[in-house]
């Protein structure tokens, strides 16, 4: 139907307006790419003030003119400045052939692009970054054609030939090599619809105590494609002298009931905490072990924000308190401008340094991290960890003979806990995503005379909100936006 609308709207066009006596205009060449590693067809035209663009293409055989083709689909609405048509289910070789034309509406007329013709020489992967093809695309099958949309759910098998991967995805009894087995790409149109996660409402508390609580109020929403997690002041959303009060969650809380993580009751300075964010995981949607894991966002800027674009284990199997199980940050960095050029990723195994950070591996931006989006990656497996950003490698974590033993030089009193698993203990159990905002906290933030609470003091949640006008007005660009989230098999 895509494609019959389109040759419609051309030649509606063309009949009123005329192509070849309105003004003349050459469309901008399409780019087109495969992505790896199942080689999957990417085509993109930058934004020339078009109201549509629409791409009709064949493999390995030539256009009929003006066919709809094997391809043919109708793009409404540019993001970031950029048209963009994605086949998923494609499975591009080096070698293939595609025949394409394109489309656009500008200034109410209609304008062509004909005789396209792109040759797969390489892969790359989204960022363009030359790539090797997974074990599905790397040969050249020149009677191949694509699979038209709607593509198949990221954790069904690919078709044969299938080689086993190392990844294991809970609830699926076979993962092939190279397979998307996770894609959200936040395209709905409420944060309600998102089938892959589900949101937190909590007060969150051990190991880092943020300053913060979880709700879906306001906090979490759907734009342009990007799931935004904004942090909100608690008094704003109720009223005056709110964190003075109490708030029970009770209703809706994904923590335990009974206990504070659902409901507070201020007493002297240990006040409500003074800020709602959002927080969304897979816990009770995806959970896997070992993978490669990629994460298009922009990261929230402002005094005292952390984002959350985490692996949290799914069972706590080797302990519940400070981060004995273990957690993953694909993408830290501080919303301070002082801090906000450091990017760090990696294995936190323990909740207090030097252990904390031993593990985690640096990148120093030339710009500040959180001023545009990035992909943040993390190649996660059985014998170690490396991440990525922007399809560049910045640091490889290995276990040596194991985590244990790092653990136990560092007097790490959970370390022995680990002596029970593999090397990579406690990183070798099922761990889910989880995308979220924090605010202050115990651990991340070194006291300095610039920050308004210490660490280890009793009033550090009453001092930091006494400080709110010095860090509030910072809060500018507060919100996380996340474009996609995909994980691959191994």
């Amino acid at each position: 139907m895509a494609g019959l609308k389109t040759i419609f709207v051309l030649s509606l066009v063309a009949i009123c307006h005329g192509q070849a006596r309105g003004p003349q205009y050459s469309v901008p060449p399409a780019k087109l790419e495969a992505i790896a590693p199942t080689g999957w067809l990417k085509v993109t035209l930058p934004d020339d003030g078009f109201s549509l663009f629409a791409f009709h293409g064949k493999l390995n055989e030539e256009m009929d003119g003006l066919e709809a083709g094997h391809w043919a689909r109708d793009i409404t609405k540019p993001k970031d400045g950029v048209w963009t048509f994605r086949d998923r289910a494609a499975r591009l070789k080096v070698g293939d052939k595609v025949y394409f034309w394109t489309f656009v509406i500008k200034d109410g007329l209609g304008y062509r692009q004909d005789d396209g013709e792109w040759t797969v020489t390489e892969f790359v992967d989204e960022q363009g970054n030359p790539q090797e093809p997974g074990p599905q695309a790397s040969t050249s099958s020149p009677t191949q054609r694509p699979t038209p949309a709607p593509t198949r759910p990221p954790t069904k098998k690919p078709d044969p030939p299938c080689k086993p991967s190392e990844t294991v995805v809970q609830g699926v009894t076979s993962v092939c090599k190279g397979a998307l087995v996770f894609n959200e790409e936040f395209d709905k149109s409420n944060v309600k619809d998102l089938d892959n996660w589900s949101p937190e409402v909590k007060f969150p508390e051990e190991p880092d105590y943020p300053f913060n609580l979880y709700t879906t109020t306001k906090t979490l929403t759907l734009e342009d494609g990007d799931l935004n997690i904004n942090p909100l002041l608690l008094e704003n959303q109720y009223h005056e002298r709110m964190v003075y009060e109490e708030l029970d969650l009770t209703n809706t809380c994904t923590g335990q009931v009974g206990t504070t993580e659902c409901q507070r009751k201020a007493i002297g300075a240990n006040i409500l905490p003074p800020v709602m964010t959002g927080k969304v995981t897979t816990k009770h949607k995806f959970n896997f072990k070992y993978g490669r894991v990629e994460v298009r966002a922009k990261l929230p800027a402002g005094n005292w924000l952390l984002p959350e674009i985490n692996l949290e284990p799914r069972d706590n199997i080797y302990g519940v308190n400070r981060y004995a199980s273990g957690l993953m940050r694909v993408a830290f960095v501080r919303g301070n401008p002082s801090f906000s050029k450091k990017l760090s990723a990696g294995p936190v195994l323990s909740d207090a340094e030097p252990f904390r950070s031993a593990l985690l591996k640096e990148k120093i931006g030339i710009d500040n991290w959180n001023k545009g989006y990035h992909n943040y990656t993390m190649i996660w497996k059985p014998d170690g960890v490396s991440m990525q950003v922007d399809g560049l490698p910045f640091g490889t974590v290995s276990p040596g003979e194991g985590f244990y033993h790092a653990g136990r030089e560092h007097a790490v009193p959970h370390a022995s806990l680990w002596h029970k698993g593999s090397v990579m203990a406690p990183l070798d159990e099922l761990f889910y995503i989880s995308l979220g905002v924090r605010v202050g906290g115990v651990h991340d933030f070194p006291d300095s005379k610039d920050k308004p609470w210490k660490n280890r003091g009793n009033k550090a949640v009453f001092n930091f909100w006494e400080a709110k006008d010095a860090w509030f007005s910072t809060w500018y660009d507060s919100s996380m936006k996340v474009d996609y989230v995909r994980v691959y098999a191994l």
